[in-house]
Formats: C-alpha cells, sequence, structure tokens
C-alpha cells in the first residue's frame, strides 16, 4: 500500500465506500444491513517489514510501488504502525547506521509487537552470521530494550537462524471481560490490526452465544478464534496445518487453562474426507473420542483469500450453523452462492482490517434454512 494513500482525515469518507462497494456485493444474497467495526486512523498495525537501502554511509527503510519494483522509496514516517514500532524505527536505523557488523548486507527489517507490550525485531541478511554477530545484536537488543517492554532481535540468513532472546512474542487480548494469552511466533501469521481483530473475535462469540453442540474450526492458526469461542461450545474440534501454528495453538491452550479443544494437524480438504468417510486419518486417534461421536452442529472457518474449495464448501453445508470470517469478499461471494442453497445470512459484518487500502474483513453467521432443517444431513 502506497503511503500516499495514507489520509487520516480521510478515513470515514474512505470506509464509507468499502462498505458501500461490500454492501453492494452481498444484496444478492438477501444479507441483512451490517454491522461495521472502525479501526484506528492511525497506529493500528503490529506488524511491519521493509527493505534495507544502502547507498554509501546512508541506510534506509524503503519500500517499492506495485509499478515500479526498482525503484526505492524512502520510509521516514509510519504512521499505520502502532507506537512501539514508530518508536523503535528510528533507534534502530540510528543504531545499524553506526555498526558496521549489524548493518553488513542486511536485506530486510521485519517488527512484530502486541498490545501486552512485546516486541521482536527480525534482521534479514544475504551472509552468514556468527558470535561475533550474535553479541553485537544482544548488545542492540539491550539499547532498545528501554523503548518497549520486552524485546528480542533474531537474526536470518540462508539456512540460519540465530535468536537473542525468545522467537516469539506473548500477546494479550480482552474478548467480553476475559483476557486470552496468545504466544505468537516470529514469521508466523498473526492478525496485523489488535484491534480490529478484537473485534472480530468479539463479534464470533456473540453469533456462537445462541448456538448448541460441539464446534469444528477449520485454519485455526494460533488458536486466536478458538480460544474464546470454546467458551460457548461443549467440545471443540480446531484444525489447522502449519505445524508452527499448531505449535502456538497448543501452547495457548495450555497458557489459558482450556479443556475442551482437540487441536489436530490437517488440511481443510483432509478434514473434509474425514468428514465424509473418504480416508481414516492416524491423527484422529488423537481425539477423546471417535469423530462421528461428536455433536458436531457448527462449523467455524477463516480461510485464506482463495476462500472454501468446492469439496469444503460441500461439506459445510450440512452444518445448521456455520460462522464464516473472510479475508476476501468476492471469494466469499463465490462460496455463498453454493452456502445459501441451503443456509440464510443471519448475521453481517464487516470489519475494517485494512484502512487505506481496498481489503475488507467480512464475518456472516449463516443458518439453515427451514426448509432444509427437518432434513438436516449435520453431522452427529
Amino acid at each position: 500500500m502506497p503511503l500516499s494513500r495514507v489520509k487520516p482525515e480521510q478515513y470515514e469518507d474512505l470506509l464509507a465506500d468499502k462498505v458501500a462497494r461490500v454492501t453492494d456485493m452481498m444484496r444478492r444474497f438477501d444479507a441483512p444491513s451490517p454491522e461495521v467495526y472502525r479501526s484506528p486512523a492511525t497506529g493500528f498495525r503490529m506488524r511491519a517489514e521493509f527493505r534495507m537501502w544502502h547507498d554509501g554511509d546512508e541506510l534506509d527503510y524503503v519500500m517499492f510501488r506495485r509499478e515500479d519494483r526498482k525503484t526505492p522509496i524512502p520510509v521516514t514516517d509510519f504512521p499505520i504502525a502502532c507506537e512501539t514500532i514508530q518508536r523503535l524505527m528510528p533507534a534502530l536505523l540510528s543504531a545499524l547506521k553506526a555498526n558496521t557488523l549489524l548493518r553488513q548486507k542486511l536485506f530486510q527489517v521485519e517488527f512484530l509487537s502486541t498490545l501486552a507490550g512485546e516486541s521482536l525485531i527480525t534482521l534479514v541478511y544475504h551472509r552468514k552470521l556468527d558470535e561475533e554477530w550474535q553479541t553485537a545484536a544482544q548488545q542492540l537488543r539491550e539499547n532498545l530494550q528501554q523503548l518497549c517492554g520486552e524485546l528480542s532481535v533474531i537474526g536470518r540468513s540462508r539456512k540460519q537462524k540465530l535468536v537473542v532472546g525468545k522467537e516469539w512474542v506473548w500477546e494479550a487480548l480482552d474478548i467480553n471481560g476475559e483476557t486470552y494469552r496468545y504466544q505468537q511466533y516470529e514469521q508466523a501469521f498473526t492478525q496485523p490490526n489488535a484491534s480490529v481483530n478484537t473485534r472480530m473475535i468479539g463479534w464470533a462469540c456473540q453469533q456462537a452465544a445462541n448456538l448448541d453442540g460441539d464446534l469444528l474450526e477449520l485454519y485455526c492458526g494460533n488458536g486466536n478464534f478458538t480460544l474464546p469461542l470454546s467458551r460457548h461450545f461443549r467440545q471443540v474440534i480446531a484444525t489447522e496445518l502449519s505445524k508452527t501454528s499448531i505449535r502456538a495453538a497448543r501452547e495457548n491452550i495450555l497458557a489459558n487453562g482450556v479443556d475442551n479443544i482437540s487441536m489436530i494437524r490437517l488440511s481443510a480438504e483432509e478434514v473434509t474426507q474425514a468428514m465424509n468417510g473418504e480416508r481414516e486419518f492416524r491423527r484422529l486417534a488423537e481425539l477423546p473420542k471417535a469423530l462421528q461421536d461428536f455433536d458436531l452442529q457448527t462449523l467455524f472457518v477463516d480461510p485464506p483469500r482463495a476462500g472454501l474449495d468446492e469439496a469444503t464448501a460441500g461439506m459445510a453445508v450440512r452444518f445448521p450453523a456455520i460462522i464464516y470470517i473472510s479475508c476476501n469478499p468476492h471469494t466469499l461471494a463465490g462460496n455463498l452462492d453454493q452456502l445459501c442453497l441451503t443456509h440464510d445470512i443471519e448475521n453481517f459484518a464487516l470489519f475494517d482490517q485494512f484502512p487505506y487500502t481496498d481489503h475488507m474483513e467480512c464475518g456472516v453467521l449463516l443458518r439453515k434454512k427451514a426448509t432444509e432443517a427437518n432434513t438436516a444431513d449435520h453431522f452427529n
């Protein structure tokens, strides 16, 4: 996103335009008027990454325009980043300029911060790192520590990763009066806008409050939605393919003292095959009981931008209730062409996760049509 598009004084108008476009796209599904969840106009991103540009003794954070990948645009101010990242950026740049060892063949810098006050900086190099680098990185960490609650530094190069501190940060989110702690690993997926993420989780929990039975979740990540949603169901089966995310999710379950979640490493395609009885997976032996013995009446999905594949959408229609969080209204609409043959959209929400871009996060609660309910083929 070009920084020239960041115009806080125009935020409300830009948001209204996006809301109108997505609402119009959803009109053919008879969706109710959306609840709209705004983002802070500035200081909302908890992640940021920049290429580093070397020009003699000069060193800059840079970005590139999509239409011109060769001309660097120096970044001297990044108002969409959270306050901690905005404090760290100039201090880190000054430290790198003053240290030949740390800046040598430095290619990229990544920041990860949390509302809980922890931060992590990743320095990516085109050279091998050694003990001398690690000593310099430790001093860098100590010098920057005063700018945030807790700081770690990671150095990466080809087939190499050196950790000074930890390879994760702890996040704490307040959801409906309860605080949930999340371990977020470096370079693993996390929601970039913590304020809007909190509202998305809260909305999902409101939809779940009146639902029955057990929950199946696909694409659970580090348990971002899983942990709060588990309070509303007897049992939860949460699935994810990424090994790093599964590891974080299991640690987060323990950290939050939740005892009704079964975490299984399966892709959405594999879950569909298991639910349809097409394949058996040894990993399902980790469940406390057989898959068919769960009273799975609600499906929660937060898929990647491509949305649900046709087979998974076909499996989804057998659930009485579906809570669908989407980062791409276009693929959501494609899935709804199939899902709305059997389900109605009961609630609809828009979350401005990415201000000043065309992206809009959507949430829909789908309930089985009355004409379908009597012949429901849901899993039990």
